[in-house]
């Protein structure tokens, strides 16, 4: 089966990296072993999402390291850092030390937010009581970008000692090109513009908002799109990335089927209707390789997106998620025009 359309240039999944809170150590030896497979199967890229206070995965760099040893070729993204948790000094240091030890594949996908906890209590134990006077806006990205790029913080006096001197100026270690791969993961017009007069690359996923009195998803993604591509100042080299809940159907188990129908069927009444102000939920793809394939071409979002990302459910298990990357690089990626080896 083929559709007569642009493919995308780029396929990957992401993954939430989840684990039990008595043997967490289970749920990263998964995560690195999903990344190899998905290597194996020739994916472009695989990202893990960021959560604190929750089992899920809170550093990535860390895992990077490890699977920098584990791959060889995969992009290692996050989808993404809620840079309001993290000091963008040491943020940087640490995603420039992932990069080198995996030969440049970091793709860092951020947002910013204020603190997230509406206890103050808690705010002050997870963010130090001075979390009330920070910058939580773009401004925090720029920084952090800036650390990224090499930019001298200081001046070094000229060494008078004995022996080398390893005294710097920048941020260390500094990774060339990294400062250029960075993503906004973001999910309003203001943002996506943003994202694009900065120069950034734009990732959305199955949770956006309602603006302009448009409440269809994939519509009101496009307009988003739309907006960063008008304000980017890198043109065609500009990347928009749409990641969905997609669940193929076919070669599971009957035990998966069952599984994977009850997950959707679940989740579906809470992208009827808009929450709170403006939030709007994607529905989850689940189906044959047909009903897929039709699904994703006729959404506008993913007809003006370069990269394709499958949102794994967290809820699921390895052999769960291997069975979705090995229909997505086998057969969906390949029905939508993907070929793999393309390149960044």
């Amino acid at each position: 089966m083929s559709i007569t359309r642009r493919g995308p240039r780029h396929l990957g999944f992401i993954h939430l990296v989840p684990f039990d809170a008595d043997a967490p150590a289970g749920g990263f030896r998964d995560a690195i072993e999903l990344f190899r497979y998905a290597e194996e199967l020739g994916l472009d890229s695989g990202w893990v999402r960021t959560r604190h206070l929750q089992r899920g995965l809170p550093s990535p760099a860390v895992l990077f390291g490890a699977l920098a040893e584990a791959t060889e070729r995969i992009a290692l993204g996050t989808a993404v850092i809620p840079v309001g948790h993290e000091n963008p000094f040491r943020l940087a240091e640490d995603l420039a030390t992932a990069d080198v030890l995996s030969g440049g594949r970091v793709r860092a996908g951020l947002s910013v937010h204020p603190p997230g906890y509406g206890d103050d209590a808690v705010n002050d134990l997870v963010h130090d009581a001075g979390w009330r006077a920070e910058d939580y806006g773009y401004g925090r990205i720029e920084r952090l970008r800036s650390f990224l790029a090499g930019d001298p913080l200081r001046e070094v006096p000229e060494y008078r000692g004995i022996g080398g001197d390893i005294d710097s100026a920048r941020v260390e270690p500094h990774s060339p090109g990294l400062a250029d791969r960075l993503w906004y993961g973001g999910g309003s017009l203001r943002s996506a513009a943003w994202a694009g007069g900065a120069g950034l690359d734009w990732l959305v996923s199955n949770i956006s908002s309602a603006e302009r009195g448009i409440t269809d998803f994939a519509l009101a993604q496009r307009a988003q799109i739309d907006a960063f591509r008008a304000a980017s100042t890198r043109g065609d080299a500009a990347r928009v990335a749409v990641a969905r809940v997609i669940v193929p159907t076919d070669g599971a188990t009957p035990e998966q089927a069952a599984k994977y129908r009850a997950y959707a069927d679940a989740r579906t009444p809470r992208t009827l209707r808009v929450h709170g102000r403006n939030t709007i939920i994607a529905r989850d793809v689940l189906g044959s390789l047909e009903e897929i394939v039709e699904r994703i071409a006729g959404d506008a979002a993913f007809q003006a997106a370069d990269d394709y990302l499958f949102e794994l459910p967290f809820e699921f298990e390895l052999a769960d998620w291997k069975h979705i990357l090995h229909e997505l690089a086998t057969r969906i990626g390949p029905a939508l025009g993907w070929e793999p080896g393309r390149g960044d």
